[in-house]
């Protein structure tokens, strides 16, 4: 369990994403003590409409993320697709969504290595990974270099919940993975490890 401080929370989720995170995101408190970011990787135009969905039936406020957006604790952010989601310092403190509009990598677009890599200039000190269920091994790379650098804490999703034992199995061969577990024990882990306000 990781103590009290400065948190965030970074989701990746590929094949079966949008039905698992309409499964874990409404479990999730409104007064959760992070905000929370999710690579889903999918194509532009639909992920306006995803984070509209999860808004609805969540508890805690979610929106498709805009450049700029200012991140805060009890909201979450839903990566636009075709375009890769990281987060930058601001110049008065806190953290905002930048967008990049480099090549694909792992062939997707947005990819969640930019999201986890991006994490090591934040001043977070305390940084919940989630890998879910999906095709490849997008996330595995930027967790890797980040836990050199940051404290974290990486949750997989367990092989028999998954749609896609892809992403999650990728993290746990890297010797990436803290815990697996079904998407209702993960919910109750993010909210352990991060409180609410």
């Amino acid at each position: 369990m990781i103590s009290n401080g400065n948190k965030i929370v970074a989701i990746a989720s590929s094949t079966g994403g949008p039905k698992a995170l309409q499964e874990l995101v409404p479990l999730l408190p409104p007064n959760l003590d992070a905000p929370v970011c999710i690579v889903q990787h999918m194509p532009a135009g639909f992920t306006a409409a995803m984070a509209e969905r999860l808004n609805e039936v969540c508890p805690i406020s979610c929106k498709e993320a805009a450049e700029g957006d200012v991140l805060e604790r009890g909201r979450l952010y839903l990566a636009a697709g075709g375009k890769h989601l990281k987060i930058g310092r601001r110049p008065g403190g806190g953290h905002c969504i930048r967008y990049s509009d480099e090549p694909p990598r792992e062939g997707v677009k947005p990819c969640a290595n930019f999201m986890f890599e991006s994490l090591i200039d934040s001043s977070y000190d305390e940084i919940i990974c989630v890998v879910l269920t999906g095709m490849g091994a997008d996330g595995t790379e930027g967790i890797r270099a980040l836990k050199e650098r940051k404290k974290i804490y990486c949750i997989t999703e367990d092989e028999a919940s998954c749609i896609v034992y892809g992403m999650p199995k990728a993290a746990v061969k890297a010797g990436l993975s803290d815990q697996a577990m079904n998407l209702q024990s993960i919910a109750k882990e993010i909210i352990k490890n991060v409180g609410v306000f």
